[in-house]
């Protein structure tokens, strides 16, 4: 009788096949991934505990496969890249992003900043225009750039986030101009007509991983300037309690990744709609203990009860990003 499959999550086949091809062709591989992907598939490997020829069979059996069907050899590869992108979203949804991707596939300056700590961040652009700060946070992961912005000095903050939630493009000589000034290569195609960066989005991005003491007097800064571009920003946040809307399968997926201490200071204060999801997605032991868990719980600050949400949401949109759960901001069918 044939052994049924193991259902892998994507980061841990990513991790068994780095791990099958050895050390020196893995190294190779993660040179050419992201700072945030690099530790996903560190932190998976670590967790994966013994691995058996079977598990390592199955994901190189997958791997072959997948590439048999899906490779783009011997074609333009930003011909596949756009094909690839605008049957997978749409040619709405994917023109928004496939320019960005292009313009910044040969980008030094910007991949350097990545894996740059934020304090250094920080300290490179305090000096320059606002408006450079706001398209270099922009291209920036949101949690990343969150963390810049709240290390920038409190009077520049609000209107840092008004020229993001404002950007609605940047033209490639701009961004030419923007190399010149961080002496890196940050520059694109000149057919390209525009770069689909910032905006209303980019700015609630940056919110949702600043604490409320620090994001609440930004938004007010901004009412007080704009009211109809603060709620635009408002109405695309995506917190903590709006969980509440991730279906029953996107929850679960998302409890295997946090752990009981997380999610134990999380929901502190959380109203009973979110945590009875939370339950309901646990097994009737699991939630018995988590629920006595919460009663026994000491009371604990603000700060940390934020912390540990904003982190179970940071792992919650790197899900979204690879598929996993698909999180319904408060703005319609998009997603953040």
């Amino acid at each position: 009788m044939a052994e049924k499959n193991i259902d892998f999550s994507h980061s841990q086949r990513a991790s068994l096949l780095l791990l099958a091809v050895g050390q020196d062709r893995a190294a190779r591989v993660l040179k050419h991934m992201g700072p945030k992907e690099v530790q996903v598939v560190g932190s998976t490997m670590a967790q994966l505990g013994p691995i058996s020829s079977v598990m390592v069979d199955q994901v190189l059996e997958e791997f072959i496969t997948e590439i048999k069907e899906e490779t783009g050899l011997g074609l333009d590869s930003d011909e596949y890249i756009r094909d690839m992108l605008t049957n997978a979203l749409g040619a709405d949804k994917a023109g928004s992003i496939i320019d960005r991707i292009l313009l910044g596939a040969n980008s030094k300056g910007i991949e350097q900043l990545k894996w740059m700590d934020t304090r250094s961040i920080a300290d490179l652009i305090r000096l320059e225009h606002p408006q450079i700060i706001s398209i270099i946070l922009t291209l920036l992961d949101p949690d990343q750039a969150a963390d810049v912005l709240t290390l920038l000095p409190q009077n520049m903050r609000s209107d840092i986030l008004m020229r993001i939630a404002t950007l609605e493009g940047v033209q490639p000589a701009a961004l030419r101009e923007l190399d010149d000034i961080m002496e890196k290569q940050l520059t694109g195609s000149d057919g390209v007509k525009s770069s689909q960066i910032g905006g209303v989005d980019a700015a609630a991005n940056i919110l949702n991983f600043i604490e409320s003491a620090i994001s609440e007097p930004m938004m007010q800064d901004i009412n007080e300037n704009n009211a109809d571009l603060a709620q635009r920003i408002q109405d695309k946040m995506f917190v903590f309690g709006d969980l509440v809307n991730v279906d029953d399968r996107g929850i679960q997926t998302l409890l295997r990744e946090v752990s009981t201490d997380q999610l134990l200071l999380a929901l502190r204060g959380v109203d009973g709609g979110l945590r009875d999801k939370i339950f309901a997605n646990m097994s009737r032991r699991a939630a018995e203990m988590l629920r006595d868990d919460l009663e026994a719980a000491p009371p604990a600050r603000l700060s940390e009860v934020e912390t540990a949400q904003k982190d179970i949401l940071s792992i919650a949109k790197r899900l979204s990003d690879a598929g996993e759960l698909a999180l319904g901001g408060g703005g319609g069918d998009e997603f953040v």
